[in-house]
């Protein structure tokens, strides 16, 4: 079964080690195969990961599209120990993230490391808001434990 993508103008996707960006009209694509596919919105660049949870993204998505996990090995531990060292609460999050990249299953340690971004930002938030604390189990919706 192929997987659909629809594009919108100007909307660029990788796949495999592609760049593809499409033309000024909307756009359905079919593909099939096992090629890496990730669409624009879902990219970060080494300029965009400003925070330790978006450098671990960037870590595992160089990993996802490049088929090389040991490649960014190093870089990916050391931006868990930055992270950990700042708020050890996201372990379970790299725990995942690590599992995932252990079993080889690199699309679903990239939704958790997206994920590990949205507990930093809640993290950030409550810290700048001066809320005590956050809960780091996501089906806990948010709310402070």
């Amino acid at each position: 079964m192929a997987l659909k993508v629809e594009l919108k103008p100007g909307e660029r996707i990788i796949i495999g080690e592609s760049v593809i960006t499409n033309d000024n009209q909307r756009t359905r694509l079919f593909i099939e195969g096992n090629a890496p596919i990730l669409r624009e919105k879902d990219i970060l660049t080494a300029k965009t990961a400003d925070s330790p949870a978006k450098r671990i993204y960037l870590a595992v998505q160089l990993m996802y599209l490049s088929k090389e996990v040991t490649k960014f090995q190093e870089e990916y531990f050391e931006f868990v120990r930055d992270i950990i060292e700042a708020a050890p609460s996201a372990i379970p999050y790299v725990t995942r993230i690590s599992n995932n990249i252990l079993s080889n299953s690199l699309y679903k340690a990239l939704k958790e490391a997206r994920a590990l971004i949205e507990y930093e930002q809640k993290l950030i938030s409550h810290v700048q808001s001066g809320s005590s604390s956050v809960s780091a189990d996501p089906a806990d919706d948010g709310k402070s434990a």
